[in-house]
């Protein structure tokens, strides 16, 4: 009986040296992750991935957008992909207007929440995961939480960054297009900010993902500001995009985007709603990179439990 509890007690000690608490809770409470070797037509991969795969990456023209408002403020729609008529992926999306919902950029290096115990902990009626992070679950990008500086305060930043509260107003939220702009000044002031990578649409109209591979397919999540000012969330159900297919793609999905920046992806990208009787909850479940020529998929080694988020973005009522 001694040899497993020492077994246990090693692997959290591992764990813990590793990554903090953070590496603990994850190996705890969901499990570790892995990557494994697959092939373009591998059967655990969804027909979505293996189209894109294909290079079928160009989708049908979207259909009309079918909004539908769960609360003052808040509108859901879920718009589905196709090619060749044949579904493939859909946008989980949520529209937000931001003189009624207050926006909070929050980081958890402990990682023991996961989607839903963010929505319960802060009363939000939508949470979305955030930025990118280290190995020990701090932000990996420039980030302002509750007027908190976190993150890196040296950092090159050419893509975007989401800024709510101070200098965007104190019923504001908005997407900013960094080119041309220093960071620091965008985000001065503010009471949450968050900066982000790749943006896949700017000012310009045009996305910036050059280099990406296209076959790193995840499940993603992005944030949007249409012309009305009012922020969109979406979150992919399926792995079909590449960063440069989605890039693509959201300007002709008629959703009246101005700006769009991508978040963090796979596991994480997990996207939850609860308003006026409605209820989302999803994580995503995909992710696949090319690792020294070789196709591989993150997978979990016990099962697909859902990840932790060290990184959140909610929105609470006002």
């Amino acid at each position: 009986m001694l040899a497993p509890v020492l077994a246990a007690s090693a692997a959290v000690v591992v764990a813990y040296g590793m990554g903090g608490w953070y590496a603990v809770n994850v190996m705890l409470r969901r499990g570790a992750n892995i990557w494994v070797d697959v092939d373009p037509d591998d059967r655990r991969l969804s027909p979505g991935i293996r189209l894109s795969l294909a290079g079928r990456r160009t989708p049908d023209p979207a259909e009309p957008v079918r909004w539908r408002q769960v609360a003052a403020g808040l509108d859901v729609a879920e718009l589905p992909v196709r090619v060749g008529g044949r579904p493939v992926d859909a946008l989980l999306l949520s529209r937000m207007d931001p003189a009624r919902y207050r926006f909070r950029v929050l980081n958890r290096p402990a990682g023991d929440r996961d989607v839903g115990d963010w929505m319960t902990a802060t009363g939000a009626s939508l949470v979305v995961n955030g930025s990118y992070y280290s190995r020990d679950a701090v932000p990996d990008t420039p980030v302002i939480s509750d007027g908190r500086r976190l993150g890196p305060a040296a950092y090159q930043a050419a893509h975007g960054a989401f800024v709510a509260g101070g200098t965007a107003g104190p019923d504001g939220a908005r997407l900013v297009d960094l080119a041309g702009h220093d960071w620091r000044q965008v985000t001065g002031g503010a009471r949450q900010a968050m900066v982000s990578y790749p943006m896949l649409l700017g000012a310009d109209g045009h996305g910036r993902t050059p280099g990406a591979d296209e076959r790193w397919l995840a499940n993603r999540s992005f944030l949007g500001q249409d012309g009305a000012g009012r922020i969109v969330v979406g979150t992919t159900r399926d792995a079909y995009f590449s960063l440069p297919s989605l890039a693509a793609f959201l300007p002709r999905a008629g959703l009246d985007l101005r700006l769009a920046l991508n978040l963090d992806g796979g596991p994480v990208a997990c996207q939850k709603v609860s308003a006026g009787g409605y209820r989302r909850d999803f994580c995503g479940r995909y992710e696949l990179a090319v690792h020294g020529d070789q196709l591989q998929m993150l997978r979990p080694l016990v099962d697909f439990r859902r990840s932790s988020l060290p990184m959140a973005l909610v929105a609470v009522p006002r």
